[in-house]
């Protein structure tokens, strides 16, 4: 039996506002808003308003609104870091490495000979994720 959706978890207090993000979109289904643990400069996720644990459980009506933003921040992110491409990653259930059970895809730019940094936990300082928020911001011209 699938697990039911926690809206405690942490994506879900961060729409709430419960905990302070770098965001860098809104509108009225979708949030993006820049990994406190990026794999590569200007790592930014992109997370519905609807609830769901993953893909394995949203409603099918979230994946256009959602997509439509993630192919948003795909531009402005390789606009934003003169980037070479982006990788998209999204995961399902912790077997397949998700660790925060709330629908989200990672929007990462990336650059010829760069590998993606580990997901090790490490925070970002905050005023480096403000300043790349900053460029994505700019880059959607907001």
């Amino acid at each position: 039996m699938a697990e039911a959706y926690d809206p405690g978890n942490i994506f879900a207090k961060i729409l709430r506002g419960e905990i302070p993000s770098q965001r860098v979109y809104e509108d009225d289904s979708v949030v993006a808003f820049m990994d406190v643990m990026p794999q590569g400069v200007g790592h930014t996720l992109v997370v519905p308003k609807a609830p769901s644990r993953n893909i394995l459980d949203a409603d099918p009506a979230t994946f256009g609104p959602l997509f439509a933003v993630v192919q948003k921040m795909a531009v402005a992110v390789k606009k934003a870091f003169n980037a070479d491409g982006v990788t998209l990653m999204q995961f399902n259930e912790p077997a397949s490495g998700q660790t925060v059970f709330h629908l989200h895809v990672h929007v990462i730019p990336r650059f010829e000979g760069v590998p993606l940094k580990p997901h090790s936990g490490q925070m970002e300082k905050p005023e480096v994720l403000a300043e790349n928020a900053g460029k994505i911001r700019a880059a959607l011209g907001n």
